[in-house]
């Protein structure tokens, strides 16, 4: 089969599914949902969907699509369309797990495209099929990465800051310190008077 996504890697599986009786635009909606999402997620999806708990977002095809709850807003819950997928989804895991890979699978790459259409049986002749092509590739999800562990190393004593001693500066006299204090008592000042004879 020739898948749309060229490059493959080590670390990739891949499913296709072939002229699917289902609709293509459905299919699209779909495929735009779940890509980018793990497996697991994507598994979980598709049966909330198979139990009308959680519709498919519809972004696209919104022709006469109704709002759904949950804030999603148009979007249905595709039956024949979802079964479809999940099988899909199942295959890819069970490729990856035969080429030696991990659980922790991520969907990089989910297309949908138009099959060739058939002819109906009956009365209605001339209406056709709904056919579909599916593939999708899954990627092995890399390891969580360990977190450094810090270095427990004990680390200098900060230094506390060495306080500065003032050294007396000498300052320039003011005016008044430089006239002397000198206070006379009157009793000195006055000149003893000679005894009158």
């Amino acid at each position: 089969m020739n898948y749309s996504m060229q490059e493959m890697k080590e670390n990739m599986a891949k499913a296709y599914g072939k002229s699917l009786g289902i609709s293509t635009k459905t299919s699209i909606e779909i495929a735009n949902h779940l890509r980018g999402r793990t497996t697991t997620k994507a598994k979980w999806i598709l049966e909330q969907v198979l139990q009308k708990k959680q519709a498919i977002p519809f972004k696209r095809f919104t022709d006469g699509v109704g709002h759904r709850p949950g804030g999603i807003g148009a979007g249905r819950y595709p039956q024949k369309a979802s079964e479809e997928f999940l099988k899909l989804v199942k295959q890819a895991e069970a490729n990856a797990q035969a080429k030696g890979l991990s659980e922790n699978l991520i969907i990089v790459h989910l297309s949908a495209n138009k099959a060739s259409s058939q002819f109906r049986q009956g009365r209605q002749r001339r209406r056709k099929f709904k056919r579909c092509h599916l593939e999708i590739v899954v990627q092995e999800m890399d390891a969580p990465k360990k977190k450094a562990e810090k270095k427990t190393e004990e680390k200098p004593a900060k230094k506390e800051p060495e306080k500065k001693v003032e050294q007396p500066v000498d300052k320039k006299p003011s005016v008044k310190e430089t006239k002397p204090a000198v206070k006379e008592n009157k009793e000195e000042k006055q000149i003893p008077k000679e005894d009158k004879k």
